[in-house]
């Protein structure tokens, strides 16, 4: 680097570090990239959202098992509860046939 770009270098970092944050480098995927640098903006964010979205990529990188009952809750949660359908089929015992 040449002399003047050094110091504002240092600078900058050293702000972004009294903000909490760092600069590093990854590598990924070329498709990716817009991916990529939308979740970091997200996650240098200090909101609700961010602490939300960090737990989830946390847990799905962690490899937990899912929560058991999620189809139960996701069922119970549908427009259709309450809904009198009548949900019953006429009992068939299937054709006869000789044979």
């Amino acid at each position: 680097m040449n002399s003047p770009q050094k110091p504002a270098t240092e600078k900058y970092r050293s702000r972004l570090k009294r903000r909490g944050l760092a600069r590093f480098e990854v590598l990924g995927r070329e498709a990716d990239r817009d991916l990529i640098r939308s979740l970091a903006r997200r996650l240098a964010e200090n909101s609700p959202d961010a602490s939300r979205l960090r737990a989830s990529v946390s847990k799905t990188l962690a490899g937990e098992p899912p929560r058991k009952g999620g189809i139960l809750a996701a069922l119970r949660r549908s427009p259709l509860v309450g809904a009198d359908l009548d949900l019953t089929r006429p009992r068939d015992d299937g054709r006869n046939i000789d044979i």
